[in-house]
Order: structure tokens, then C-alpha cells, then sequence
């Protein structure tokens, strides 16, 4: 077993794990994901830290010493833009270069003795553009390129020419300029500008590079063999580095294969066997692992644990591909686990799992599985008109993923994610609705908030400004629950009243009038509702009687009033029926009578009424084939519902495989989705689904061109997979 051997850091020139951000606010986070001895953590594209594993001196920075097999927040709300975790801490840098450290007191470089759970301030006002952590030392670089270190020195790791051990940041001897360091069990190693390697501390495995070095080595020594170097990193007793070529080579210790190039160990460069050309390399405890120009992960060395990822636990003397065919962008190795991140920033890990560094239940994996996180949902938004989602934890946490060219997902970004990301403002919200370029929730207080796109007024806080992140909706008004539609959204105060705001186009605020409304204006007519759907330019309220009243668009019949002429206030649906649930869909509506049979009324040109026809109807018509439901929702131009057994049925159009039943054909009748799970909710998007199981697991299905469905890729899935957790 090597489980005290040191978890290091990928280091590449410009600081590719991110730590170049902290040179300008104006430049975007790239999520990083980084190993430490038994505990991992991933950096957000919005600056927000989580760790996992072990967390025994509080290296995970959550406050607490209770290790965590899922992700949890680093505590403090600060903004990071470089994250990296050594053996028993963590550190990151902020947006000015601030740097912070939490864990094992040695390595937090505060001037303490005393171990810290939550990030606390490096000393000594110095800003930095990269930082590293080692087995138990860190450093880093400033603009200039000078390197400073803090921590352990046994080894003179901290190259400061002596072995004196340091509690706060102290220069590396020599006066070298560097472009990029590396921190490993007891050395470090660094590229100047003009490329070329210099290590100090240990070598008594040649991890210096350089044979004619003392071992240890307190200050700087060259890497022999006039290479040029692009990238950097060290392990516990080997170092390895990319030249100008993209060639890798390594050198060190070798006696589990972590140098790849077949010998039994050289203080000299020598070429890793089987590569050309690698875009980066990562060197672990006994470890290394490399990534391809296409994101293909090769990784040798020791396997105990399967840290290779190749299914085994064989020890490789060369590159051996990580199973799962994954297309990584970073790779980061631990003591003995490996983690990566995909480019839609979905992160795997791989390998021992003791602690829960693998970020799932206390197994270790011989192959790539995603990281666990969102789980216990308790409701989800997919709105249909929508190409994102949203959903809620029983905590009230929000996320979203999805499209977000408006910024609907409410992270502070535009930019669309495949996974789910948190909502910004950390509010705990009891409510939450996607529109189709906005969202809308209302947290446990009752106090409403919307983000995305505003042109239309939607966002109800008086501007037509868009915003990334919830701005809260005015009037100091009080809501249980809120709808957000096309333009407009509506929410229903404690009197059941109902509000509404936005473009009014089509009298969808339902005031009487076709005037746009950029603050909550009551619904006339003095009705009680409730609840509330919205969609397109319509909405509806269902009474405590369960009369069902529609207003806005009807073009196609979707009020369900038997004509064709929009209502500005609120009209009864025809039929006399009592609903216990109404779900507007795009240009038409479905309910749900006491006896839990369906009904749908509106547009039907793919047969999302589910009557077995094309016909457009302006009144309730029964779905066909005579089965209850608990649940129905309707979508773009499809429909679904939960029978009380838990089993999903879905009609109507089916080109992004939004039935879920394996196929891309349309049904005018409803048609069983695929699988065995038992479902208690279900959501209906423009053309995907998404639904919760009795376990709060989300899953999803139909189209992921956006990466609605929350499974880390884009496509399209036929049948339901569950949004990465």
C-alpha cells in the first residue's frame, strides 16, 4: 500500500488550471478539478469551491472534520480562480492573487500552529498567479516569476538553502525567474521562461534530474540534458515534463512503472514509451497519467487500487488507456485515485476510495464514474418552451442546467452547461419554474426572485434588463408559488390571488388589457386560486373547487372555451369538469379530473392531446386508452404523466427521442417510456422530459443539444438516464 504517498498537481506553463485568471476580473474561471492525498475537489466556472474525501485537519474546508464521500462547499463565499489540494489541506487563489489555505496548519502559511477548517488568508500581502501544493509544502509564483514556498522542509523542498521549515511564504534561493512550478512529496521543480527544469530537495531517486546533485538538494539544480520544457510535475519520488515537441519524458523512481520508459529508474530525462505527442501529464504517489490532443486518458505505474482506470489492478511499466473513452481536458492524480473533467465539465474519478475521495459511497473504482453531488431532489422545472432545467434539493438548494444564452441558469454566466450548476445567491428556495429564457422561484420566505432574459419585463423587477443572476421581484409581495412563461410569469400569493407580469402580448397577465407589465399587477375577476401554469403567451389557475380558468392565446383553442378569441382576464374551460392538476403546455393545455384520468385541449399537430388524432380541439377531450394519473405535464408539442404505480407514459411528437421509449417515432396515444424506475413526478420540456424517482434521483431523457438532460455530453437520449448526480 502507498497511501502516505503525496498528491500532486498538473502544472503547464500559463498556469492551465487556471490561476492565469487571477490576473484580470474580466477573464472567465476554467473549472479545474485536483487530487490531494484522500480527498478531491472541484473548482466551478463560477469561482465556487467543493471538496470530498477525507477530511480528518479540515481539508475540505467546510467548517467541520467530518469526511464527506459527496461534494461539499469550501466555506466563505470566495471567488476562486485556482484550486489545488495537497496531503492533508487545500489552497486556491481569488480573483486579485490573494492566496488561501485550509487543513494541516504546516501548509496553510498563515504564521499558525493551529489547523484550520475554512479558508484563512496566506501571509504576507503577496499576489500570485499560480500555486501549487506538495505532499506538505506549497508554493507559488508571482507576476515577476518569483517563486516562493511555505511548509515542511526536511529535504529543502522549500529551496531556501536550508532545511528549516517555514509557516509562511519564503523565496526560493537563486533569483530564478519561473513561468511554472510543481510541487511533489519532498521536491519541487520549476520551468524558467526560456524552458528550461530546475528541482531541489530529495534525490534519492534521481527526481532531481540532475546526477551530479547532493541528495537532498537545497537550492535549485538543473534538469540535465538541455531539453525544453513546456510543462511540469511531480510525483512522490519521480518528476516528469513535456518538451517544445509535446514529446513527455520522465525520471525518477520507477520501480512500479510511474516513469514509463522501461528503466529501473534514471536521474536523467528519458522518454516515456509509446507517446509522441501529449498536450499534459500528471505525475500521482506512484502514478502518472497523460492526456492526448483529442482528450484521451493514458495512464502507468502502480495500480493497487486501480488508479490507472484500466479495469485492473496491474501495475503498467507503460501508457495503458483509461476505460470509458471519456474526452477529458484536465486529469489530476492523487496518492492513489485520479480524477478528470470532461470538457462539458463533468468530473470522473478513479481508484482508492478509503476516504470518499472518489466522491461516492466508500467503494474504490477500477474504471471512470462520475462524482456524486445532487441527489435527494425534490422537484424539478423543465418548461415548454424551455432548453434548460431546474431543480431543488429537499434543503431548498437550487441548480440549473441547460441552455443559458440568457443567463437562465442563474450562475452568474451565459454559457450553456451539461451539468447541473448552483444557482448564484445560495437562498433556500421552496418554488422554482423555468420559462423559456428566464426562471423564476420563491424561496422558503415566500420572496420571489427571476433571472434570465428581461427584454419583455419578465423578470418583474420594474427593468428590462436581463440579469444572470435571481434579482428579486418587486412589490414586497408574499408568494407560495410562481410560473414563468415565454415573456411573462405569474405568481399566487398566500390569498390565493393571483399576479402576473410581462410582455401581455396576448393578455396573458390577465388584467384586462394587452399592456406590458414590468412589476406583479393583480389577475382580474377576484378568483382564488390554487395553483397556476404558464407557457407561451397563456396561463391558467386552478380553483379550490378545481374549476379550471384559462386567459392569454388561443389561437388553437388552448383556453379550452370552446372559441378561438383570446382573453385578457380569466374565462372558465368548457365541459364543467373539476381538475385536481392543469399543465399549459405550447399552444395547448391537459388536465387531471379526481378519477385521474387526462384531458388535453388545444394545438395537436403531432398528437400531444393524446386522443388519437392530429385535430386541434377548443375544449377538454379525453386521452385515450383509459389509464389514471398523479402527475401530468405538458411540454413543446409532447405530454406526460405518472401513473399512481410510478410508471411513466408520454405522446405526441418524438423526433429527440422525448417519448422516452427507445425510438424517435411519434405517438398520437400515450406510450410507455422505457425502464423499470418508479417515478413520482415528471416534467415536460420543449423536446426533452425529465422526471424524479422515489429516491430523489433525476432523470432525464429526449433532447440534449444544450445539455438539458444534465448527464455531462450533448446529443440526444431515447430512453432516461440520470442527471449527473
Amino acid at each position: 500500500m502507498r497511501d502516505s504517498a503525496p498528491a500532486i498537481l498538473l502544472v503547464l506553463l500559463a498556469a492551465a488550471t487556471g490561476c492565469s485568471d487571477s490576473t484580470g476580473p474580466t477573464k472567465a474561471i476554467q473549472p479545474t478539478i485536483t487530487a490531494g492525498a484522500s480527498h478531491s475537489c472541484l473548482l466551478s466556472r463560477t469561482g465556487a469551491a467543493s471538496c470530498w474525501g477525507d477530511n480528518a485537519w479540515g481539508e475540505l474546508g467546510n467548517g467541520s472534520k467530518t469526511s464527506s464521500a459527496r461534494p461539499v462547499p469550501v466555506s466563505g463565499g470566495i471567488e476562486f480562480t485556482t484550486i489545488t489540494a495537497g496531503e492533508s489541506y487545500t489552497c486556491g487563489l481569488d480573483r486579485t492573487g490573494a492566496a488561501y489555505c485550509w487543513g494541516y496548519y504546516v501548509e496553510l502559511g498563515n504564521g499558525s500552529t493551529t489547523s484550520s477548517s475554512v479558508p484563512t488568508p496566506v501571509s504576507g500581502g503577496l499576489r500570485f498567479t499560480q500555486l501549487v501544493a506538495g505532499f506538505s509544502h506549497a508554493c507559488a509564483l508571482t507576476s515577476s516569476g518569483a517563486a516562493y514556498c511555505w511548509g515542511s522542509n526536511p529535504y529543502g523542498e522549500l529551496g531556501t538553502g536550508d532545511t528549516m521549515r517555514s509557516l509562511v511564504p519564503v523565496p526560493v534561493a537563486g533569483g530564478l525567474k519561473f513561468s511554472a512550478l510543481a510541487t511533489g512529496g519532498a521536491h519541487t521543480c520549476g520551468i524558467t521562461n526560456s524552458g528550461a527544469a530546475y528541482c531541489w530537495g530529495l534525490n534519492g531517486a534521481g527526481q532531481l534530474g540532475n546526477a551530479s546533485a547532493p541528495n537532498p538538494s537545497y537550492v535549485p539544480v538543473a534538469v540535465f540534458g538541455g531539453l525544453t520544457f513546456t510543462a511540469i510535475t511531480a510525483g512522490d519520488s519521480h518528476s516528469c515534463g513535456i518538451i517544445g515537441s509535446g514529446a513527455p519524458y520522465c525520471w525518477g523512481s520507477n520501480s512500479y512503472g510511474e516513469s514509463g520508459n522501461l528503466s529501473s529508474g534514471s536521474s536523467v530525462p528519458k522518454a516515456v514509451i509509446g507517446f509522441r505527442t501529449l498536450t499534459s501529464v500528471n505525475a500521482g504517489g506512484s502514478h502518472t497519467c497523460g492526456l492526448t490532443s483529442s482528450g484521451a486518458a493514458h495512464c502507468w505505474g502502480y495500480n493497487s487500487e486501480g488508479e490507472l482506470g484500466d479495469g485492473t489492478v496491474t501495475d503498467r511499466i507503460g501508457p495503458v488507456a483509461v476505460s470509458g473513452g471519456l474526452g477529458l481536458r484536465t486529469i489530476a492524480t492523487g496518492s492513489n485515485h485520479t480524477c478528470g473533467l470532461t470538457s462539458s465539465d463533468a468530473a470522473y474519478c478513479w481508484g482508492s476510495n478509503h476516504f470518499g475521495e472518489l466522491g461516492r459511497p466508500l467503494e474504490r473504482g477500477l474504471t471512470p464514474a462520475l462524482v456524486s453531488g445532487l441527489t435527494g431532489i425534490a422537484s424539478l422545472s423543465a418548461g415548454s418552451e424551455s432548453q434548460h432545467t431546474c431543480a431543488l434539493t429537499g434543503t431548498g438548494a437550487a441548480f440549473c442546467w441547460g441552455r443559458n444564452a440568457e443567463g437562465q441558469l442563474g450562475n452568474g454566466l451565459m454559457a450553456s452547461s451539461a451539468v447541473p450548476e448552483s444557482v448564484s445567491g445560495n437562498r433556500a428556495y421552496s418554488a422554482i419554474s423555468t420559462g423559456t429564457i428566464h426562471t423564476c422561484a420563491v424561496t422558503t420566505g415566500g420572496i420571489s426572485y427571476c433571472w434570465g432574459n428581461g427584454a419583455w419585463w419578465q423578470l418583474g423587477n420594474g427593468s428590462s434588463a436581463s440579469s444572470a443572476v435571481p434579482l428579486v421581484v418587486s412589490g414586497g409581495l408574499t408568494f407560495t408559488a410562481i410560473a414563468a412563461g415565454l415573456f411573462d410569469a405569474c405568481g399566487l400569493a398566500n390569498s390565493g390571488a393571483a399576479y402576473c407580469w410581462g410582455s401581455n402580448l396576448a393578455g396573458e397577465v390577465g388584467d384586462s388589457t394587452t399592456t406590458a407589465r414590468s412589476t406583479p399587477v393583480p389577475v382580474v375577476g377576484g378568483l382564488t386560486f390554487s395553483s397556476l401554469s404558464v407557457s407561451d403567451l397563456e396561463a391558467c389557475g386552478l380553483t379550490g373547487s378545481g374549476k379550471a380558468y384559462c386567459w392569454g392565446d388561443n389561437y388553437y383553442g388552448q383556453l379550452g372555451d370552446s372559441s378561438n378569441v383570446r382573453k385578457s382576464a380569466p374565462t372558465a374551460v368548457a365541459g364543467g369538469l373539476t381538475f385536481t392538476a392543469l399543465s399549459v403546455g405550447e399552444l395547448y393545455t391537459c388536465g387531471l379530473v379526481p378519477s385521474g384520468a387526462a384531458y388535453c385541449w388545444g394545438y395537436n399537430y403531432a398528437g400531444q392531446l393524446g386522443n388519437g388524432t392530429t385535430t386541434n380541439v377548443s375544449f377538454p377531450v379525453a386521452v385515450v386508452g383509459g389509464r389514471t394519473f398523479i402527475a401530468i405535464s405538458a411540454g413543446g408539442t409532447h405530454t406526460c404523466a405518472v401513473t399512481p404505480a410510478g410508471a411513466a407514459y408520454c405522446w405526441g411528437l418524438n423526433h429527440s427521442g422525448e417519448l422516452g421509449n427507445g425510438s424517435t417515432d411519434s405517438s398520437y396515444v400515450p406510450a410507455a417510456v422505457s425502464g423499470s424506475v418508479t417515478l413520482t413526478a415528471i416534467q415536460s420540456g420543449f423536446a426533452h422530459t425529465c422526471a424524479i424517482a422515489s429516491g430523489g434521483t433525476a432523470y432525464c431523457w429526449g433532447d440534449d443539444y444544450y445539455g438539458q438532460l444534465g448527464r455531462g455530453v450533448f446529443g440526444f437520449s431515447t430512453v432516461p438516464i440520470a442527471v449527473q448526480p
